[in-house]
């Protein structure tokens, strides 16, 4: 699923949703059967078992057990709908106290909490969240994150910077495990199956002296992971070099 984005709805709406502005929802007409979190549940469910492909309004109230209309009492549409789910599993992340812990500890906790997040809820990885969505969840994550990063010496942008940078590696993460895992279900062959299934004819095309570090490299990582790409060598080499290159920043 591509496009996706945060605040693309109608801003001031949004925001009092994400707050519970008892103006957002309107108290006109017959008395409310629903309430905004039980829609966001619903919806969070639907994305969590087929992607956000399968959330729709009219799929949402079927498992509401309401005719679609009634949703949009409670939530304007989809894009609206997008940032309650996201701030939603903001706010239920399970926040560690690393106070007084080495910095690169405290740093590599909040890697593993949005690797959390994101196993949780694989389309979370999916959604641009260049424009932040300013609700409690994102806000509470925000302060949360920061303080991994505080007293150390950075400036305020560089903190911000530093996270953000963090965040993308963990989101970019999310997204190839996930497409990895997906290539296992949808073939029903694990790497090394595939890999055994298709050596005839990779042998038959790839000329070790015409490429012979991709032949020599490609050889040592196979033999190693048994498999072209391992989501968890893959994280955890990842995280160690992101940190390395933060701790040259926070000695400099």
């Amino acid at each position: 699923m591509t496009g996706e984005r945060t605040s693309a709805g109608d801003p001031d709406r949004t925001l009092r949703l994400l707050w519970r502005d008892p103006t957002a929802v309107p108290r006109r007409g017959p008395r409310q059967g629903l309430t905004i979190d039980a829609v966001v549940d619903a919806a969070t469910a639907l994305a969590d078992a087929d992607g956000l492909d399968a959330v729709t309004m009219r799929k949402v109230a079927a498992e509401l057990g309401v005719v679609a209309m009634t949703l949009y009492t409670y939530v304007p549409g989809k894009a609206e709908l997008l940032d309650l789910m996201l701030d939603a599993a903001y706010a239920r992340m399970v926040r560690t106290d690393t106070g007084g812990r080495p910095w690169r500890e405290r740093v590599g906790e909040v890697a593993a909490e949005n690797r959390r997040l994101f196993e949780a809820h694989p389309w979370a990885a999916l959604v641009s969240t260049g424009r932040p969505l300013l609700g409690p969840g994102q806000m509470a994550k925000y302060e949360h994150e920061l303080s991994a990063l505080d007293g150390l010496g950075l400036d305020d942008v560089e903190i911000d910077a530093s996270l953000a940078h963090l965040l993308g590696f963990v989101r970019a993460w999310a997204r190839d495990a996930a497409d990895a895992g997906a290539a296992v279900r949808e073939s029903a062959m694990t790497d090394e199956q595939w890999w055994a299934v298709n050596a005839p004819l990779l042998e038959r095309v790839l000329d070790p002296e015409a490429y012979p570090l991709a032949s020599r490299v490609g050889s040592a990582a196979g033999a190693a992971h048994g498999t072209a790409y391992d989501p968890g060598h893959a994280y955890g080499f990842g995280l160690e070099r992101l940190l390395d290159g933060l701790a040259a920043l926070v000695e400099r």
